[in-house]
């Protein structure tokens, strides 16, 4: 009897990786080598885990995720701006159908003066993180996890919460829920998009790079 009940002992164990809710475990965002990912192979490369483009181009997930935990890691050049965007429905047109979390070189004059919504982990055109320079200078990596549960977005950026929003309050094009403008090319209220959508990372924009490594997700229903 004792034989038997240590062999179902280690049978369970050697089932047990089986056994984990798929929906708790995260895997690749694009696949382990961008098989999941609709993008420009002349724009994009990932070389060594690390994930580059040279042209403002974005790369986009295949499938449409809601109900997400995205855990990502990113490397700002000086003067970078780009972004990861969510609930995308259009691809081709996605700036006003879309929601996206800012990636900025905070440090840089140009986007150090710009508006509090175009600096990292911004909800951009919309919400400014509760903080200034969470981000780590040019050169280093950063670790950021966005939640998203329907309306519900959460932004950590290097361990520290700098973002929380709730879309059913944005139900203006033109203005905020504090009063301040939202720009003219995103007239689209969030409380009336989907949210269901592609996910994408934006690539290089003007003469500053970004480079990603370690995107994961996980469904969270």
């Amino acid at each position: 009897m004792r034989h038997l009940f240590m062999a179902a002992c280690l049978c369970c164990i050697s089932l047990l990786p089986s056994c984990v809710n798929t929906q708790d475990n995260w895997k690749p965002l694009f696949g382990n080598n961008l098989e999941e990912a609709n993008y420009n192979p002349d724009v994009w490369t990932l070389k060594d885990g690390i994930l580059s483009a040279n042209k403002d181009e974005s790369i986009w997930t295949k499938a449409q995720y809601e109900n997400f935990e995205l855990d990502l890691e990113f490397k700002t050049d000086e003067g970078t701006n780009s972004g990861v965007v969510v609930y995308c429905t259009d691809i081709q047109n996605w700036i006003p159908n879309s929601v996206e979390i800012q990636i900025a070189d905070d440090y840089c004059e140009q986007w150090a003066n710009d508006k509090p919504y175009a600096r990292s982990g911004a909800i951009y055109g919309h919400l400014p993180a509760k903080r200034d320079r969470v981000v780590k200078r040019p050169g280093e990596w950063n670790r950021m996890r966005i939640r998203c549960e329907g309306q519900k977005i959460t932004v950590e950026l290097n361990g520290e919460l700098v973002t929380e929003m709730d879309m059913s309050k944005w139900t203006s094009g033109k203005v905020n829920p504090d009063g301040t403008e939202i720009p003219s090319w995103l007239p689209k209220p969030f409380a009336e998009l989907p949210t269901k959508g592609y996910i994408g990372l934006q690539g290089k924009h003007g003469n500053a790079l970004i480079w990603f490594r370690n995107m994961n997700i996980r469904t969270l229903d």
